[in-house]
């Protein structure tokens, strides 16, 4: 039982650190492009994560926002409907894709 004690407090000392100063966290402005559907992929996907991770994949096809998407949907059981499923991937397309289907 000691040991377990003595472990539980070693692991949170970390967490007792004290700093001094004071720590800034950048800001890093991204450049969103406004457009039709932003509202919607600002409700679905921006309570997740920030706009750079949209904006870091690249300009990509078609199928490749729409494979993203999927991902959010069925593995980060996103709530996203079909039909904003549709808008989303149309807005990305539109401002972050490359112009081509595949």
């Amino acid at each position: 039982m000691k040991k377990i004690i003595t472990l539980s407090l070693l692991a949170m000392l970390p967490l007792m650190a004290q700093v001094e100063k004071k720590i800034e966290v950048p800001y890093i402005a991204f450049p969103i492009k406004m457009g039709k559907g932003f509202d919607t992929v600002q409700a679905n996907c921006l309570m997740c994560h920030s706009f750079g991770y949209i904006i870091n994949q690249g300009r990509e096809p078609r199928t490749f926002w729409r494979g993203k998407i999927h991902k959010m949907i069925a593995e980060f059981k996103a709530p996203i409907s079909e039909k904003d499923a549709k808008i989303i991937e149309d807005y990305l397309f539109k401002h972050y894709g490359n112009g081509k289907e595949q």
